[in-house]
């Protein structure tokens, strides 16, 4: 299902005396964040005025912010992207929950979760039987986020309550 906002990360401190925010990244690399120039923090939109990469977080200036103590203020909130302003083709773990998976034409199950290892992605799917799949495209044949849908390949070993 697709999301109308995307938690992107955490205000973390503050950066300087001008209202700057640090912000601790929670997308794939910090770099994606720059792309944006608007976000929703607390339910209230902001325009991003300037976005920069600090070691593996960013320095954000946000529109209205121009004091230290106004950036204080901000600790602990979560900086959210609105999903229009992402390409279409971005498929977010958040979004995966609950989608279906087939193998072979046939439904075995739904999305419960989304483990983060370092090679790759894994899906954990439950249905009457539990599966680990690989978040690679050997094995993730197609996705229809519309449909609610993904096409798998399974192998022996993806079964989690096989002997």
């Amino acid at each position: 299902m697709k999301l109308q906002f995307v938690e992107a990360g955490e205000i973390v401190t503050t950066h300087g005396v001008r209202g700057e925010v640090k912000v601790l990244c929670w997308l794939d690399d910090p770099e994606m964040l720059c792309e944006f120039d608007r976000c929703r923090i607390g339910g209230k939109e902001y325009t991003m005025e300037q976005v920069r990469v600090q070691k593996t977080c960013n320095l954000v200036k946000l529109q209205g912010i121009d004091t230290m103590e106004a950036a204080q203020l901000m600790r602990g909130k979560v900086i959210e992207l609105y999903r229009e302003d992402i390409d279409d083709e971005v498929i977010f773990a958040a979004e995966l929950a609950g989608v279906e998976v087939y193998a072979e034409g046939v439904c075995i199950g739904k999305i419960a979760d989304v483990l983060d290892y370092p090679g790759n992605a894994v899906y954990v799917v439950k249905g009457q039987h539990g599966y680990m799949i690989p978040a690679v495209s050997q094995f993730v044949l197609s996705t229809d986020m519309e449909a609610n849908r993904m096409e798998v390949k399974l192998i022996e070993g993806m079964r989690t309550d096989e002997n």
